[in-house]
């Protein structure tokens, strides 16, 4: 059911276990705890539950297929069917700032409200345990250009799609690395949008090397060949081994360069083409977004493609007791991986909580099948890494920090002449990092820049808000009661 932090009708707090997320691994934990009869409720920053993944149109847009921009729907609507008839409250529109251990052990989560978190007044909802199923956001590799209009991030063009049913554009080239790029350029061509390019700076070879994965998972290989399918039907070419190095255009996107890569990223002299569009779709990848995890202190783990993921022991509990973690959080790996994790610490949560026993052979099975899906996660991870030779595209004056207009150059000049030797001091020296966004956008060149060719560290995700708050929101927080479901007489 859903509810709001006015609703008297809601139930009253303490919960049993609060979910932050309705993605596919937070809608499959709160469902599942609420079977195995846990009092829930489940936070989203959206007014819709399905995340980024199920994103899906309003109903006052009136899309008569939703699905058909969407790959394994039925598991969605199933989760959504489910929920429909639980007694999960479901807080719609809670942007969750933080998260709190409590002196009796309990947990409080504190969110704003309304789509841009400034509605209403700051909400406080306590439960005994926490699961974590907030996802993950696009990295980006800023590249000359890429501050035009009609540059969008590939999942943002997926987005626009899913839940709007806009294109950015008539001639979209769709760029970065990571699968979900044939994902982005098959929905775009289906709804009309002429591709060009996929233009994929890793490449596909390295799956090769870990051919038992594949073996293991063939509804992935199944994925990629529907997708492959999809392309050729519609003529758009595939560029492996190649980046867009430069965007052209006055007042948006005309055209833009795509050059080869050598296997470190680096663009082979000479081999730059140029391509005509009107927007480019371009992402490298996915980041877990872990800042409510890390600011408690949970230990986290570098995954093969360079980011952080949390740690997660083998029924998805983080090293902070009482808080679990499911889905993208724990390193991203898709729809299907986060359900089952949200089951599997669903499942652990409620046998704590009760004090009985776990079904033990669907524990197994679900801890077997997500051994598998995390196996492949890895291969997948590793395979589009960036490689270090990609800051060869950046001129001097190519803007790294979008917020504060920092450019690569500046970055430069914080560690050849001031000493700047990681992310947080070429920060303090350029506002890098700095802006509305909190590094989200440049914290991996900014992390790569500072490290000079050497291995970089992963951007620091410790930060006491994860997202932005006004000062009123805080001020109110003396005042606000707390119970924000209060029982009436």
């Amino acid at each position: 059911m859903t509810a709001s932090p006015s609703d008297p009708g809601a139930r009253h707090e303490p919960y049993d276990l609060a979910v932050v997320g309705a993605g596919s691994a937070g809608l499959a934990g709160a469902v599942t705890a609420s079977e195995l009869g846990l009092s829930v409720v489940l936070l989203d920053a959206s007014a819709q539950t399905g995340g980024q993944f199920h994103r899906h149109p309003a109903p006052a847009l009136g899309a008569r297929r939703p699905e058909a921009l969407h790959h394994d729907w039925s598991a969605f609507t199933d989760l959504r069917r489910r929920l429909a008839g639980s007694t999960v409250t479901h807080l719609a529109g809670h942007h969750v700032w933080s998260t709190v251990r409590e002196g009796d052990g309990t947990w409080t989560a504190h969110a704003v409200t309304g789509a841009d978190g400034t509605a209403g007044r700051p909400a406080r909802i306590r439960a005994r345990t926490l699961l974590l199923a907030t996802g993950a956001y696009e990295r980006q590799l800023p590249f000359p250009g890429w501050t035009l209009p009609g540059v969008v991030g590939a999942g943002g063009a997926q987005a626009m799609l899913k839940s709007g049913l806009v294109l950015p554009g008539r001639r979209v080239v769709v760029a970065g690395s990571g699968p979900l790029l044939l994902a982005v350029a098959s929905s775009l061509a289906a709804a009309g949008a002429r591709v060009p390019a996929v233009v994929e700076a890793a490449g596909y070879l390295r799956y090769a090397r870990a051919p038992l994965a594949l073996l293991a998972n063939p509804a992935k290989a199944a994925e990629a060949l529907s997708h492959g399918a999809a392309l050729l039907r519609h003529r758009v070419r595939v560029r492996p081994r190649s980046a867009v190095t430069e965007v052209h255009g006055t007042d948006r996107v005309e055209a833009v360069t795509v050059t080869r890569l050598d296997a470190d990223w680096r663009p082979v002299p000479g081999t730059g083409r140029r391509i005509a569009c009107d927007a480019l779709a371009v992402g490298h990848g996915l980041v877990p977004q872990i800042e409510l995890a890390t600011t408690l202190g949970c230990a986290t783990r570098r995954l093969p493609d360079g980011t952080l993921g949390l740690a997660l022991d083998d029924l998805q509990e983080t090293s902070e007791r009482g808080l679990w973690a499911a889905g993208e959080t724990g390193g991203v790996g898709g729809a299907e991986l986060a359900r089952t994790e949200g089951e599997l610490a669903a499942r652990a949560v409620a046998a704590r909580l009760l004090g009985r026993r776990a079904d033990e052979d669907r524990i197994a099975g679900l801890r077997r099948r997500r051994d598998r899906l995390r196996a492949f996660a890895d291969v997948m991870s590793a395979a589009h890494a960036p490689g270090p030779g990609w800051q060869d595209w950046l001129t001097d004056d190519t803007d790294v920090c979008r917020c504060e207009e920092v450019t690569a150059g500046r970055i430069r000049e914080a560690v050849t002449e001031l000493g700047a030797r990681d992310a947080r001091t070429a920060k303090l020296l350029t506002r890098a990092g700095m802006g509305w966004c909190q590094g989200r956008m440049c914290g991996t060149a900014v992390s790569c820049l500072a490290a000079r060719g050497g291995a970089s560290e992963p951007p620091a995700e410790r930060r006491p808000f994860a997202v932005p708050v006004r000062l009123s929101a805080l001020a109110a927080l003396d005042e606000e009661p707390a119970d924000p479901h209060p029982r009436t007489s």
